[in-house]
């Protein structure tokens, strides 16, 4: 057997005798508490889906999943997780923390070097390791709906981003060392505390959408304007913003301005 599938059974507990060769489990939305450790015995499964459960622990024994792909940990009762999640070194596809109740993610995070696809949304995040810069595989990475009121400078070293999302959160400010992400398509900003950007957000070369809505942004850099691939601008409720005259240029050029 190489899948076997327990969505939606309304299961307390999952079976005690899994099948050593399984490659994919997928138990999403039942009544799990906890998880067994016969689960960490089943050393060539690939995917786990675990997620709408009740689950408030995972045990460290989670690093034995040494072929796993994706993990999908989300919309449980989480409250910290174990660094030996850092261990999975095979995850390249998918991890999916979201809708938890986390207050911070291990710093052995950052050891999950092909990991494409990583989703923490709606927890209660104040702070990133500074070790997320180590996620060097990194396609989209996905915070909103946490406290953040910072980023760490690292998160200029994720140079194959193409989305990053922090609606939602408390940020006051962007590090200057996001400029660095040469292949950043989406920056979502929307709903933060936000009073000025760095000049450096002209870098982004490959920047086609960037969102900027509810902050309290007073002026935007000069070097927006100058943005070779932008599409959409998103200004709207920055009631102390004075909008820039080249707005009418970007608009020109065929770029979405919202105000």
């Amino acid at each position: 057997m190489q899948s076997l599938d327990l969505d939606s059974l309304r299961l307390t507990a999952l079976p005690a005798d899994l099948a050593p060769d399984l490659w994919e489990l997928s138990a999403y939305d039942n009544d799990l508490t906890s998880l067994p450790d016969s689960l960490w015995e089943l050393g060539e499964l690939r995917m786990l889906n675990v997620a709408a459960n009740r689950i408030g622990e995972v045990s460290p024994k989670i690093s034995r999943l040494t072929t796993l792909h994706t993990l999908d940990l989300g919309h449980n009762a989480l409250t910290s997780l174990p660094d030996s999640l850092g261990d999975l070194t095979s995850l390249d596809r998918y991890l999916y923390l979201s809708d938890n109740r986390l207050t911070a993610v291990p710093e052995s995070l950052g050891g999950l070097v092909k990991l494409r696809y990583l989703s923490v949304t709606d927890n209660l995040l104040t702070v990133l390791p500074d070790s997320i810069g180590g996620m060097a595989g990194l396609r989209e990475l996905r915070l909103y709906g946490n406290q953040l009121t910072a980023l760490p400078d690292s998160v200029g070293d994720l140079s194959r981003l193409r989305e990053l999302h922090l609606r939602g959160n408390h940020l006051t400010e962007v590090p200057s060392s996001i400029g660095r992400l040469d292949d950043l398509r989406e920056l979502g900003l929307r709903d933060n505390r936000l009073t000025a950007l760095p000049a450096e957000i002209g870098d982004l070369v490959a920047l086609r959408v960037l969102d900027l809505r509810n902050n309290e942004l007073t002026a935007l850099p000069d070097a927006i304007e100058k943005l070779p691939a932008l599409e959409k601008l998103d200004l709207r409720w920055n009631k102390r913003l004075k909008m820039p005259v080249w707005l009418l240029d970007l608009e020109r050029r065929g770029c979405v301005v919202l105000t």
